[in-house]
């Protein structure tokens, strides 16, 4: 699949701070329709220089396998929380040139515009692909919440001060919630039906839970040693 280059990756974390506020301006939230083909992202970094990126495609009708691609990329970028989109979007893009189904939807591991800047990994790439995508995040980046009941499907809003810019999701019971926020071409209703729609009994959703097992198995095989 082909992408847009719209900077280059070589910079500064000053830089950086400044291609993300100039990049926000071109971020669309728009209501979803017609998906039937999700591919689900999972990067992993095994050693410090090395990251690696996993694109699983699933058919939204049954949850079945599509098309899954496992890539290994050397990363110079340092780990700076709130730029990992200059350090894991590399990797992401070499496993997306060989991807060759073109899904509806991207789902990621990580922040849609629930970020500082409003430019996590899932809203920068969106940008890279033109397409929409949304972030699905494991942990807190950005934003106020209270939590959601401990109650399979409750939601409650994150919020940076009257804004809503996303949704803090409990997809099991007992389990800690996931931070959903659309990343381009998405709004937040879109993002938060269509994640719900993927959990199948566990607490990731389907497309980034197996793009997560991706990473783990190649790992065990031997792919990163």
């Amino acid at each position: 699949m082909n992408y847009r280059s719209l900077h280059e990756w070589d910079v500064s974390a000053e830089k950086a701070v400044e291609i993300q506020k100039q990049l926000r301006s071109m971020i669309e939230l728009t209501s979803l329709r017609d998906v039937r083909f999700i591919a689900g992202v999972d990067l992993a970094f095994p050693e410090a220089d090395v990251g690696v990126a996993a694109v699983v495609v699933v058919d939204l009708m049954n949850m079945s396998v599509v098309e899954q691609i496992v890539v290994r990329e050397k990363v110079t970028f340092p780990y700076v929380p709130g730029l990992l989109a200059f350090r894991e979007g590399p990797v992401f893009l070499k496993a997306w040139q060989q991807l060759r189904m073109a899904p509806d939807v991207v789902m990621f591991d990580g922040q849609g515009i629930a970020h500082p800047r409003r430019l996590g990994i899932a809203s920068h790439m969106g940008l890279f692909i033109d397409l929409p995508t949304i972030g699905v995040a494991k942990s807190h980046l950005y934003g106020s919440f209270i939590e959601p009941p401990n109650v399979q499907g409750s939601y409650t809003f994150l919020y940076d001060k009257n804004e809503v810019i996303g949704a803090v999701v409990r997809t099991k019971v007992g389990n800690k919630p996931l931070f959903v926020s659309p990343g381009h071409k998405c709004d937040i209703l879109s993002a938060l039906k269509l994640t719900l729609k993927c959990c199948l009994g566990h607490r990731l959703p389907e497309p980034t839970r197996l793009a997560h097992e991706l990473t783990q198995k190649s790992r065990q095989i031997g792919l990163f040693s």
